[in-house]
Protein backbone atom coordinates (compact mmCIF):
# COMPACT_ATOMS: atom_id res chain seq x y z
CA UNK A 1 0.00 0.00 0.00
CA UNK A 2 1.54 3.24 -0.93
CA UNK A 3 1.69 6.50 1.58
CA UNK A 4 -1.79 8.17 2.24
CA UNK A 5 -3.30 5.78 0.94
CA UNK A 6 -2.92 6.90 -2.55
CA UNK A 7 -2.42 5.58 -5.97
CA UNK A 8 0.51 6.51 -7.84
CA UNK A 9 1.55 5.99 -11.76
CA UNK A 10 4.49 3.73 -12.38
CA UNK A 11 4.75 0.31 -13.74
CA UNK A 12 4.84 -2.81 -11.23
CA UNK A 13 7.72 -4.09 -10.13
CA UNK A 14 8.40 -6.98 -12.28
CA UNK A 15 10.22 -9.30 -9.96
CA UNK A 16 8.88 -11.00 -6.52
CA UNK A 17 10.93 -13.48 -4.83
CA UNK A 18 8.86 -16.97 -3.80
CA UNK A 19 6.84 -17.44 -0.97
CA UNK A 20 9.43 -20.46 -0.46
CA UNK A 21 12.28 -17.60 -1.04
CA UNK A 22 10.62 -15.76 1.12
CA UNK A 23 9.98 -17.84 4.17
CA UNK A 24 14.21 -18.72 3.70
CA UNK A 25 15.33 -15.68 3.88
CA UNK A 26 13.99 -14.53 6.47
CA UNK A 27 15.00 -17.15 8.32
CA UNK A 28 18.02 -15.51 10.03
CA UNK A 29 18.85 -12.04 10.45
CA UNK A 30 21.30 -11.25 7.33
CA UNK A 31 24.67 -9.67 7.56
CA UNK A 32 26.18 -9.24 4.14
CA UNK A 33 25.56 -8.32 0.99
CA UNK A 34 26.75 -11.80 -0.47
CA UNK A 35 24.01 -13.46 1.75
CA UNK A 36 21.72 -12.15 -1.27
CA UNK A 37 23.70 -13.22 -4.27
CA UNK A 38 21.42 -15.72 -6.69
CA UNK A 39 22.58 -16.27 -10.47
CA UNK A 40 19.17 -15.63 -12.49
CA UNK A 41 20.37 -16.05 -15.47
CA UNK A 42 23.15 -16.96 -18.39
CA UNK A 43 22.59 -14.55 -21.19
CA UNK A 44 22.64 -11.07 -21.33
CA UNK A 45 24.02 -8.80 -18.42
CA UNK A 46 24.01 -12.37 -16.80
CA UNK A 47 26.51 -14.03 -19.16
CA UNK A 48 30.02 -15.59 -17.88
CA UNK A 49 32.98 -13.85 -19.41
CA UNK A 50 31.29 -10.83 -20.41
CA UNK A 51 33.24 -8.02 -22.66
CA UNK A 52 32.10 -4.84 -22.27
CA UNK A 53 33.03 -0.66 -22.88
CA UNK A 54 32.15 0.28 -18.71
CA UNK A 55 30.80 -2.11 -16.29
CA UNK A 56 29.02 0.37 -13.41
CA UNK A 57 28.00 -1.29 -9.85
CA UNK A 58 24.88 -0.23 -8.29
CA UNK A 59 21.26 0.15 -9.75
CA UNK A 60 20.61 3.10 -7.54
CA UNK A 61 20.14 7.20 -8.71
CA UNK A 62 23.66 7.00 -9.87
CA UNK A 63 23.91 3.84 -11.37
CA UNK A 64 21.25 4.32 -13.61
CA UNK A 65 22.59 7.63 -14.65
CA UNK A 66 25.95 7.05 -15.52
CA UNK A 67 24.51 4.00 -17.64
CA UNK A 68 21.94 5.80 -19.18
CA UNK A 69 24.31 8.80 -20.04
CA UNK A 70 26.64 6.16 -21.15
CA UNK A 71 24.11 4.42 -23.57
CA UNK A 72 23.34 7.97 -25.38
CA UNK A 73 27.32 7.88 -26.29
CA UNK A 74 26.96 4.50 -27.74
CA UNK A 75 29.11 2.76 -24.87
CA UNK A 76 28.31 -0.74 -24.07
CA UNK A 77 27.71 -0.66 -20.77
CA UNK A 78 26.08 -2.79 -18.09
CA UNK A 79 25.44 -2.51 -14.52
CA UNK A 80 25.76 -5.36 -11.15
CA UNK A 81 23.72 -4.60 -8.86
CA UNK A 82 23.50 -6.82 -5.14
CA UNK A 83 19.60 -6.10 -4.87
CA UNK A 84 16.91 -7.65 -6.21
CA UNK A 85 15.56 -4.64 -8.82
CA UNK A 86 16.31 -0.64 -9.48
CA UNK A 87 16.51 1.66 -7.18
CA UNK A 88 19.45 0.94 -4.99
CA UNK A 89 18.71 2.56 -1.34
CA UNK A 90 15.18 1.92 -1.93
CA UNK A 91 14.89 -1.51 -2.48
CA UNK A 92 17.21 -2.32 0.82
CA UNK A 93 15.44 0.56 2.63
CA UNK A 94 12.25 -1.21 3.03
CA UNK A 95 11.72 -0.93 7.14
CA UNK A 96 8.53 0.61 8.58
CA UNK A 97 8.34 4.05 7.51
CA UNK A 98 11.34 4.28 5.45
CA UNK A 99 10.86 7.90 3.52
CA UNK A 100 13.05 10.19 1.39
CA UNK A 101 14.36 13.03 3.44
CA UNK A 102 14.94 15.22 0.22
CA UNK A 103 11.61 16.92 -1.36
CA UNK A 104 10.67 16.12 -5.06
CA UNK A 105 11.08 17.55 -7.50
CA UNK A 106 14.62 17.84 -6.27
CA UNK A 107 14.69 14.41 -5.74
CA UNK A 108 14.29 13.19 -8.89
CA UNK A 109 16.20 12.93 -12.37
CA UNK A 110 16.22 16.25 -14.62
CA UNK A 111 15.23 14.25 -17.67
CA UNK A 112 12.74 15.79 -19.21
CA UNK A 113 11.73 12.17 -20.86
CA UNK A 114 11.62 10.95 -17.40
CA UNK A 115 9.56 13.78 -15.45
CA UNK A 116 7.31 15.01 -18.06
CA UNK A 117 5.13 11.88 -17.79
CA UNK A 118 5.55 11.06 -13.76
CA UNK A 119 3.75 12.97 -10.74
CA UNK A 120 3.76 11.79 -7.11
CA UNK A 121 0.97 11.75 -4.06
CA UNK A 122 3.52 13.37 -1.65
CA UNK A 123 6.69 16.01 -1.23
CA UNK A 124 8.56 13.39 0.21
CA UNK A 125 7.69 10.36 -0.86
CA UNK A 126 8.23 6.70 0.88
CA UNK A 127 9.95 3.43 -0.11
CA UNK A 128 7.46 2.11 -2.00
CA UNK A 129 6.42 5.05 -4.18
CA UNK A 130 10.18 5.48 -5.04
CA UNK A 131 10.16 2.19 -6.18
CA UNK A 132 7.50 3.12 -8.62
CA UNK A 133 8.97 5.44 -9.61
CA UNK A 134 12.28 3.34 -11.16
CA UNK A 135 9.79 0.93 -12.01
CA UNK A 136 8.74 3.98 -14.35
CA UNK A 137 12.19 5.19 -15.10
CA UNK A 138 12.92 1.63 -16.51
CA UNK A 139 10.08 1.94 -18.46
CA UNK A 140 10.50 4.98 -20.64
CA UNK A 141 14.42 4.23 -21.11
CA UNK A 142 14.28 0.51 -20.80
CA UNK A 143 17.11 0.48 -18.29
CA UNK A 144 16.56 -3.32 -17.01
CA UNK A 145 17.45 -5.01 -20.00
CA UNK A 146 21.71 -4.25 -19.39
CA UNK A 147 20.98 -4.76 -15.62
CA UNK A 148 22.38 -7.98 -14.14
CA UNK A 149 20.61 -8.13 -10.58
CA UNK A 150 21.67 -10.50 -7.09
CA UNK A 151 25.02 -9.85 -8.39
CA UNK A 152 27.84 -9.07 -6.10
CA UNK A 153 30.57 -8.06 -6.71
CA UNK A 154 33.41 -9.38 -4.77
CA UNK A 155 36.94 -9.05 -6.84
CA UNK A 156 37.76 -6.44 -9.33
CA UNK A 157 41.42 -5.87 -10.28
CA UNK A 158 43.11 -3.70 -13.15
CA UNK A 159 45.14 -5.41 -15.97
CA UNK A 160 47.77 -2.60 -17.24
CA UNK A 161 49.05 -5.04 -20.59
CA UNK A 162 45.33 -5.22 -21.51
CA UNK A 163 43.95 -1.96 -20.45
CA UNK A 164 40.69 -3.70 -18.78
CA UNK A 165 38.95 -4.88 -15.30
CA UNK A 166 38.45 -7.86 -14.68
CA UNK A 167 35.34 -8.26 -12.05
CA UNK A 168 34.17 -11.61 -10.14
CA UNK A 169 30.85 -11.97 -8.38
CA UNK A 170 29.94 -14.37 -5.58
CA UNK A 171 28.61 -16.23 -7.59
CA UNK A 172 31.29 -17.14 -9.46
CA UNK A 173 30.88 -14.96 -12.83
CA UNK A 174 33.57 -13.01 -14.82
CA UNK A 175 33.51 -9.67 -16.56
CA UNK A 176 36.07 -7.76 -17.98
CA UNK A 177 35.37 -3.83 -18.63
CA UNK A 178 37.78 -0.84 -19.47
CA UNK A 179 36.31 1.80 -17.35
CA UNK A 180 34.66 0.76 -13.99
CA UNK A 181 32.21 2.62 -12.49
CA UNK A 182 31.50 2.38 -8.63
CA UNK A 183 27.57 3.65 -7.79
CA UNK A 184 27.49 1.90 -4.59
CA UNK A 185 26.53 5.24 -2.44
CA UNK A 186 27.77 5.66 0.55
CA UNK A 187 25.45 3.02 2.65
CA UNK A 188 26.35 -0.02 0.79
CA UNK A 189 28.11 -1.66 3.94
CA UNK A 190 25.84 -2.07 6.33
CA UNK A 191 27.02 -1.91 10.24
CA UNK A 192 26.24 -4.59 13.02
CA UNK A 193 28.13 -4.29 16.43
CA UNK A 194 29.77 -7.12 17.59
CA UNK A 195 26.97 -7.62 20.50
CA UNK A 196 27.90 -10.29 22.67
CA UNK A 197 25.64 -13.40 22.27
CA UNK A 198 23.98 -11.79 18.67
CA UNK A 199 22.61 -15.49 17.57
CA UNK A 200 21.26 -16.57 20.87
CA UNK A 201 18.13 -14.03 20.34
CA UNK A 202 14.99 -16.29 19.36
CA UNK A 203 12.60 -13.78 18.58
CA UNK A 204 12.70 -11.63 14.88
CA UNK A 205 15.28 -9.50 14.50
CA UNK A 206 16.99 -7.97 11.70
CA UNK A 207 18.88 -4.86 10.15
CA UNK A 208 17.31 -1.49 9.58
CA UNK A 209 18.90 -1.93 5.59
CA UNK A 210 18.34 -5.79 5.36
CA UNK A 211 14.27 -5.59 6.80
CA UNK A 212 12.66 -8.60 5.20
CA UNK A 213 10.21 -7.72 1.80
CA UNK A 214 7.07 -9.47 3.70
CA UNK A 215 7.39 -7.34 6.53
CA UNK A 216 7.48 -8.01 10.42
CA UNK A 217 4.08 -8.18 12.42
CA UNK A 218 4.67 -6.07 15.62
CA UNK A 219 0.77 -5.56 16.57
CA UNK A 220 1.06 -5.99 20.29
CA UNK A 221 4.14 -7.37 20.38
CA UNK A 222 7.37 -6.39 22.46
CA UNK A 223 9.85 -4.38 20.21
CA UNK A 224 13.21 -2.92 20.13
CA UNK A 225 14.75 -0.31 18.33
CA UNK A 226 18.60 0.49 18.64
CA UNK A 227 19.93 3.61 17.03
CA UNK A 228 18.51 6.39 16.59
CA UNK A 229 19.76 7.23 12.91
CA UNK A 230 17.17 8.69 10.33
CA UNK A 231 15.98 4.67 9.80
CA UNK A 232 15.48 4.32 14.07
CA UNK A 233 13.38 7.74 14.04
CA UNK A 234 11.25 6.69 11.27
CA UNK A 235 10.50 2.57 12.53
CA UNK A 236 9.70 4.43 15.92
CA UNK A 237 6.88 6.78 14.41
CA UNK A 238 5.75 3.54 12.61
CA UNK A 239 5.93 1.49 16.00
CA UNK A 240 4.79 3.54 18.31
CA UNK A 241 0.86 3.87 17.93
CA UNK A 242 0.54 -0.22 16.85
CA UNK A 243 3.29 -2.00 18.96
CA UNK A 244 2.30 -3.33 22.35
CA UNK A 245 5.63 -1.22 23.82
CA UNK A 246 8.72 -0.26 21.60
CA UNK A 247 12.05 0.37 23.83
CA UNK A 248 14.53 2.65 22.15
CA UNK A 249 18.16 2.55 23.12
CA UNK A 250 19.78 5.77 22.60
CA UNK A 251 23.52 6.67 22.51
CA UNK A 252 22.96 9.88 20.45
CA UNK A 253 20.07 12.20 20.28
CA UNK A 254 18.88 12.99 16.70
CA UNK A 255 18.17 16.55 16.44
CA UNK A 256 15.96 15.75 14.27
CA UNK A 257 13.69 18.79 12.21
CA UNK A 258 10.26 18.81 10.96
CA UNK A 259 9.64 17.08 7.48
CA UNK A 260 6.89 19.72 6.23
CA UNK A 261 5.17 16.08 4.41
CA UNK A 262 2.05 17.17 2.33
CA UNK A 263 -0.04 15.52 -0.56
CA UNK A 264 0.29 16.51 -3.71
CA UNK A 265 -2.11 17.08 -6.61
CA UNK A 266 -1.51 16.02 -10.09
CA UNK A 267 -2.65 19.82 -11.20
CA UNK A 268 -0.13 21.73 -9.07
CA UNK A 269 2.76 19.24 -10.47
CA UNK A 270 1.47 19.17 -14.24
CA UNK A 271 1.43 23.33 -13.63
CA UNK A 272 4.80 23.75 -12.51
CA UNK A 273 6.71 21.74 -14.78
CA UNK A 274 7.46 24.86 -17.36
CA UNK A 275 9.59 26.11 -14.65
CA UNK A 276 11.15 22.14 -14.43
CA UNK A 277 14.21 22.67 -16.72
CA UNK A 278 15.18 25.68 -14.64
CA UNK A 279 15.18 24.42 -11.31
CA UNK A 280 16.99 21.31 -12.14
CA UNK A 281 19.93 24.09 -13.31
CA UNK A 282 19.05 25.87 -9.77
CA UNK A 283 19.55 23.43 -7.55
CA UNK A 284 23.19 22.95 -8.82
CA UNK A 285 23.50 26.05 -8.14
CA UNK A 286 22.95 25.76 -4.53
CA UNK A 287 25.17 24.56 -1.85
CA UNK A 288 23.36 21.16 -0.63
CA UNK A 289 21.80 20.21 -4.54
CA UNK A 290 18.45 21.85 -2.91
CA UNK A 291 16.85 24.99 -3.85
CA UNK A 292 17.28 27.07 -1.36
CA UNK A 293 20.89 27.57 -0.10
CA UNK A 294 22.40 29.95 3.09
CA UNK A 295 21.76 32.89 4.57
CA UNK A 296 23.64 36.00 2.98
CA UNK A 297 23.75 36.93 6.27
CA UNK A 298 25.66 36.08 10.04
CA UNK A 299 23.63 35.40 13.00
CA UNK A 300 24.32 38.09 14.76
CA UNK A 301 23.61 40.83 12.41
CA UNK A 302 19.72 40.69 12.85
CA UNK A 303 18.27 40.94 16.37
CA UNK A 304 16.86 38.47 18.63
CA UNK A 305 13.32 39.54 17.19
CA UNK A 306 14.50 39.44 13.81
CA UNK A 307 16.72 35.84 14.06
CA UNK A 308 13.28 34.08 15.90
CA UNK A 309 11.09 35.26 12.74
CA UNK A 310 13.93 34.11 10.35
CA UNK A 311 13.94 30.64 12.07
CA UNK A 312 10.51 30.07 12.63
CA UNK A 313 9.72 30.50 8.58
CA UNK A 314 12.47 27.52 8.45
CA UNK A 315 10.72 25.47 10.91
CA UNK A 316 7.82 25.78 9.82
CA UNK A 317 8.83 24.97 6.07
CA UNK A 318 10.19 22.06 7.42
CA UNK A 319 12.61 19.43 5.56
CA UNK A 320 16.29 20.74 5.79
CA UNK A 321 15.74 24.84 5.43
CA UNK A 322 16.64 25.25 9.28
CA UNK A 323 19.66 23.10 8.30
CA UNK A 324 21.49 24.48 5.06
CA UNK A 325 19.53 27.36 4.36
CA UNK A 326 20.04 28.54 7.68
CA UNK A 327 22.62 31.68 8.46
CA UNK A 328 25.69 31.40 7.01
CA UNK A 329 28.09 31.51 9.89
CA UNK A 330 26.68 29.15 12.57
CA UNK A 331 28.77 25.83 11.06
CA UNK A 332 31.83 27.98 11.62
CA UNK A 333 30.72 30.10 14.69
CA UNK A 334 30.24 28.71 17.99
CA UNK A 335 28.30 30.82 19.40
CA UNK A 336 26.23 31.67 16.49
CA UNK A 337 26.02 27.31 16.42
CA UNK A 338 24.31 27.68 19.97
CA UNK A 339 21.77 29.94 19.71
CA UNK A 340 20.99 27.70 16.59
CA UNK A 341 20.77 24.73 18.79
CA UNK A 342 18.66 26.65 21.78
CA UNK A 343 16.11 26.96 19.59
CA UNK A 344 15.61 23.45 17.75
CA UNK A 345 16.17 22.60 21.94
CA UNK A 346 13.15 25.33 22.97
CA UNK A 347 10.82 23.85 20.15
CA UNK A 348 11.50 20.21 20.32
CA UNK A 349 11.26 19.80 24.99
CA UNK A 350 8.21 21.89 24.59
CA UNK A 351 6.61 18.53 22.80
CA UNK A 352 7.63 16.02 25.33
CA UNK A 353 5.91 15.80 28.64
CA UNK A 354 7.82 13.11 30.51
CA UNK A 355 11.37 15.06 31.85
CA UNK A 356 13.51 12.15 31.73
CA UNK A 357 12.52 11.80 28.28
CA UNK A 358 12.83 14.99 27.24
CA UNK A 359 16.22 15.68 28.73
CA UNK A 360 17.57 12.04 26.88
CA UNK A 361 15.77 13.54 23.32
CA UNK A 362 17.09 17.32 24.05
CA UNK A 363 19.25 18.05 26.41
CA UNK A 364 20.06 21.52 27.46
CA UNK A 365 23.28 21.26 26.89
CA UNK A 366 23.86 19.97 23.39
CA UNK A 367 26.34 16.84 23.24
CA UNK A 368 27.80 18.36 20.12
CA UNK A 369 27.12 21.10 18.02
CA UNK A 370 23.87 21.58 15.84
CA UNK A 371 23.91 20.47 12.17
CA UNK A 372 27.62 19.08 12.03
CA UNK A 373 25.40 15.48 11.92
CA UNK A 374 23.19 15.24 9.23
CA UNK A 375 19.61 15.64 10.81
CA UNK A 376 16.46 13.44 10.50
CA UNK A 377 13.42 14.61 9.26
CA UNK A 378 10.67 13.80 11.63
CA UNK A 379 6.76 13.71 11.39
CA UNK A 380 5.86 12.99 15.41
CA UNK A 381 8.90 11.22 16.56
CA UNK A 382 8.90 13.05 19.97
CA UNK A 383 5.24 12.63 20.14
CA UNK A 384 5.67 8.86 20.24
CA UNK A 385 7.93 9.51 23.57
CA UNK A 386 4.71 11.10 25.19
CA UNK A 387 2.58 6.98 25.22
CA UNK A 388 2.98 4.74 27.95
CA UNK A 389 4.17 2.22 25.81
CA UNK A 390 7.12 3.53 24.29
CA UNK A 391 10.48 4.57 26.28
CA UNK A 392 14.28 4.87 25.87
CA UNK A 393 17.45 4.09 27.20
CA UNK A 394 20.37 5.97 27.29
CA UNK A 395 23.53 3.28 26.28
CA UNK A 396 25.71 5.63 26.90
CA UNK A 397 25.11 5.95 30.70
CA UNK A 398 23.78 1.83 30.90
CA UNK A 399 25.48 0.04 27.48
CA UNK A 400 24.30 -3.17 25.94
CA UNK A 401 26.22 -6.02 27.72
CA UNK A 402 24.88 -8.90 25.86
CA UNK A 403 21.52 -10.69 23.94
CA UNK A 404 19.73 -13.51 25.88
CA UNK A 405 17.39 -15.98 24.25
CA UNK A 406 14.86 -13.94 24.90
CA UNK A 407 15.92 -10.05 24.91
CA UNK A 408 19.12 -7.60 25.68
CA UNK A 409 20.69 -7.31 29.21
CA UNK A 410 21.82 -3.59 29.95
CA UNK A 411 24.66 -3.42 32.52
CA UNK A 412 22.50 -2.51 35.42
CA UNK A 413 21.45 -6.19 34.93
CA UNK A 414 18.32 -5.41 33.84
CA UNK A 415 16.82 -8.39 30.90
CA UNK A 416 14.91 -6.40 28.95
CA UNK A 417 12.08 -9.30 26.98
CA UNK A 418 11.47 -8.17 23.35
CA UNK A 419 9.34 -10.28 20.33
CA UNK A 420 10.89 -8.10 17.51
CA UNK A 421 14.22 -6.17 17.48
CA UNK A 422 15.64 -3.53 14.93
CA UNK A 423 19.24 -2.84 14.72
CA UNK A 424 19.57 0.37 13.44
CA UNK A 425 22.59 1.19 13.95
CA UNK A 426 23.58 2.56 10.47
CA UNK A 427 26.94 1.11 8.05
CA UNK A 428 30.50 0.88 7.25
CA UNK A 429 29.61 5.17 5.98
CA UNK A 430 31.08 6.54 3.15
CA UNK A 431 33.79 4.58 2.27
CA UNK A 432 32.52 1.06 3.15
CA UNK A 433 30.75 0.05 -0.03
CA UNK A 434 34.25 0.37 -1.76
CA UNK A 435 36.58 -1.11 0.40
CA UNK A 436 34.30 -4.34 0.75
CA UNK A 437 34.69 -4.94 -3.32
CA UNK A 438 37.34 -6.79 -3.11
CA UNK A 439 38.96 -3.77 -5.21
CA UNK A 440 43.14 -4.40 -5.81
CA UNK A 441 45.44 -1.93 -7.42
CA UNK A 442 48.39 -1.91 -10.08
CA UNK A 443 50.66 -1.65 -6.95
CA UNK A 444 49.61 -5.11 -5.78
CA UNK A 445 47.31 -3.78 -2.86
CA UNK A 446 44.20 -3.90 -1.34
CA UNK A 447 41.56 -0.62 -1.02
CA UNK A 448 40.79 -2.31 1.96
CA UNK A 449 43.93 -2.47 3.38
CA UNK A 450 45.15 1.25 1.86
CA UNK A 451 42.08 3.26 3.52
CA UNK A 452 42.71 1.60 7.07
CA UNK A 453 44.46 4.72 8.30
CA UNK A 454 42.68 7.29 5.99
CA UNK A 455 40.79 7.24 2.61
CA UNK A 456 42.62 8.95 -0.31
CA UNK A 457 40.77 9.90 -3.42
CA UNK A 458 41.68 12.62 -6.22
CA UNK A 459 38.48 15.28 -6.81
CA UNK A 460 36.28 12.65 -4.91
CA UNK A 461 35.47 10.63 -8.09
CA UNK A 462 38.63 8.69 -8.52
CA UNK A 463 41.53 6.88 -6.85
CA UNK A 464 45.18 6.55 -7.47
CA UNK A 465 46.32 3.33 -8.09
CA UNK A 466 42.87 2.33 -9.73
CA UNK A 467 42.96 3.60 -13.76
CA UNK A 468 39.94 4.00 -15.57
CA UNK A 469 38.04 3.46 -12.18
CA UNK A 470 35.39 5.96 -10.80
CA UNK A 471 33.00 6.63 -8.26
CA UNK A 472 30.40 9.05 -7.01
CA UNK A 473 28.18 9.60 -4.34
CA UNK A 474 30.86 8.27 -2.05
CA UNK A 475 34.21 9.57 -0.32
CA UNK A 476 35.37 13.34 -0.68
CA UNK A 477 32.43 14.20 -2.93
CA UNK A 478 29.85 16.62 -1.51
CA UNK A 479 27.66 13.28 -0.87
CA UNK A 480 25.99 13.64 2.82
CA UNK A 481 26.38 16.88 2.53
CA UNK A 482 23.84 17.16 -0.60
CA UNK A 483 20.65 16.15 -2.57
CA UNK A 484 21.57 12.75 -3.84
CA UNK A 485 20.10 13.14 -7.46
CA UNK A 486 22.00 16.70 -8.05
CA UNK A 487 25.44 15.15 -6.65
CA UNK A 488 24.94 12.23 -8.95
CA UNK A 489 24.18 14.10 -11.80
CA UNK A 490 26.92 16.97 -11.77
CA UNK A 491 29.53 13.98 -10.85
CA UNK A 492 27.44 11.38 -13.69
CA UNK A 493 28.44 13.97 -16.26
CA UNK A 494 31.81 14.12 -15.15
CA UNK A 495 32.58 10.79 -15.36
CA UNK A 496 30.95 10.25 -18.68
CA UNK A 497 32.73 13.39 -20.53
CA UNK A 498 35.60 11.97 -19.04
CA UNK A 499 35.56 8.84 -20.49
CA UNK A 500 34.61 10.41 -23.84
CA UNK A 501 37.66 12.53 -24.08
CA UNK A 502 39.98 9.50 -23.28
CA UNK A 503 38.06 7.67 -26.36
CA UNK A 504 38.70 10.77 -28.10
CA UNK A 505 42.36 11.29 -27.76
CA UNK A 506 42.70 7.22 -27.55
CA UNK A 507 43.71 6.85 -24.04
CA UNK A 508 44.41 3.30 -22.70
CA UNK A 509 44.10 4.33 -19.29
CA UNK A 510 44.29 7.47 -17.04
CA UNK A 511 45.49 7.29 -13.28
CA UNK A 512 45.26 10.21 -10.84
CA UNK A 513 48.56 11.08 -9.36
CA UNK A 514 49.85 10.63 -6.12
CA UNK A 515 50.78 14.26 -5.44
CA UNK A 516 47.13 15.07 -6.83
CA UNK A 517 45.60 12.96 -4.03
CA UNK A 518 47.66 14.54 -1.42
CA UNK A 519 46.60 17.98 -2.46
CA UNK A 520 42.80 17.12 -2.70
CA UNK A 521 43.21 15.04 0.81
CA UNK A 522 44.62 18.31 2.44
CA UNK A 523 41.99 20.67 0.34
CA UNK A 524 39.43 17.97 2.07
CA UNK A 525 41.19 18.89 5.21
CA UNK A 526 40.80 22.45 5.06
CA UNK A 527 37.27 23.07 4.14
CA UNK A 528 36.10 20.84 6.90
CA UNK A 529 39.17 22.30 9.52
CA UNK A 530 37.27 25.78 9.39
CA UNK A 531 34.26 24.41 10.23
CA UNK A 532 32.45 22.88 13.15
CA UNK A 533 32.69 19.54 11.79
CA UNK A 534 35.67 18.21 13.49
CA UNK A 535 34.32 18.48 17.08
CA UNK A 536 31.91 15.40 16.60
CA UNK A 537 32.70 11.53 15.02
CA UNK A 538 29.79 12.07 12.76
CA UNK A 539 29.11 10.11 9.72
CA UNK A 540 31.11 13.16 8.05
CA UNK A 541 34.06 12.51 10.49
CA UNK A 542 33.96 8.20 9.62
CA UNK A 543 31.04 7.58 10.99
CA UNK A 544 30.49 4.83 14.37
CA UNK A 545 32.69 2.32 12.88
CA UNK A 546 35.26 0.73 15.87
CA UNK A 547 38.60 1.70 14.62
CA UNK A 548 37.60 3.63 11.60
CA UNK A 549 40.36 6.60 11.01
CA UNK A 550 38.40 9.84 11.96
CA UNK A 551 38.61 12.23 9.07
CA UNK A 552 36.19 14.37 6.88
CA UNK A 553 34.70 11.88 4.25
CA UNK A 554 32.95 14.73 2.50
CA UNK A 555 33.68 17.56 0.44
CA UNK A 556 32.35 20.39 2.45
CA UNK A 557 32.75 23.30 0.42
CA UNK A 558 29.38 22.69 -1.56
CA UNK A 559 28.22 21.86 -5.00
CA UNK A 560 28.73 24.40 -6.72
CA UNK A 561 32.29 25.29 -5.81
CA UNK A 562 32.64 21.39 -6.13
CA UNK A 563 31.42 21.32 -10.01
CA UNK A 564 33.64 23.95 -10.76
CA UNK A 565 36.91 22.57 -9.56
CA UNK A 566 36.39 19.11 -10.92
CA UNK A 567 35.69 20.39 -14.15
CA UNK A 568 38.86 22.34 -14.04
CA UNK A 569 41.17 19.40 -13.82
CA UNK A 570 39.59 17.51 -17.01
CA UNK A 571 40.47 19.83 -20.27
CA UNK A 572 44.78 19.26 -19.68
CA UNK A 573 43.77 16.23 -17.43
CA UNK A 574 46.08 18.18 -14.31
CA UNK A 575 46.37 15.50 -11.93
CA UNK A 576 46.14 12.16 -14.06
CA UNK A 577 49.00 10.16 -15.35
CA UNK A 578 47.77 9.35 -19.06
CA UNK A 579 48.62 6.34 -21.00
CA UNK A 580 48.00 6.37 -24.88
CA UNK A 581 46.50 3.36 -26.76
CA UNK A 582 49.39 3.00 -28.97
CA UNK A 583 52.28 3.68 -25.97
CA UNK A 584 54.25 0.26 -25.81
Amino acid sequence: MLNDGQETNGAQNTYAPSPQDAAIKHAKMKYELSDYANRRGTEGPYADNLDIDVLVVGAGFGGVFCLQELRKRGFRAVIYEAGMDLGGTWRWNRYPGARVDSEVPEYEYSWPEVWKDWTWTTNYPNYEELRLYFDHVDKVLDIKKDCAFESVVVESEFHEDEGKWHIKTADGRTAKSKYLVVAAGFAAKRYIPDFKGLDKFQGTIHHSSFWPEEGVDVKGKRCAVIGTGASGVQITQEWGPVAGSVTVFQRTPNFAVPMGKRPLTVEEQQSQKVYYPRLYELREKCFGGFLFTFSEKNTFEDSEAEREEFWYKLWNHGGFSYWLGNYKDYLFDKKANRAVYDFWARNVRARIGDPRKRDLLAPLEPPHPWGVKRPCLEQNYYEQFNRANVDIIDINANPIEEFTETGIKTKDGELHEFDVIAVATGFDITTGGMTHMGLKSIHGTTLQDEWKAAANTYLGTTVSGYPNMFHLYGPQGPTLLSNGPSSVEVQGRWIVDTIKKMERENLKYIDATEEATKKWKKHINELSDISLFPTCKSTYMGGSLPGKAYEMTCYAGGIPKYAEEIRDALPDWKGFRTVSATQA
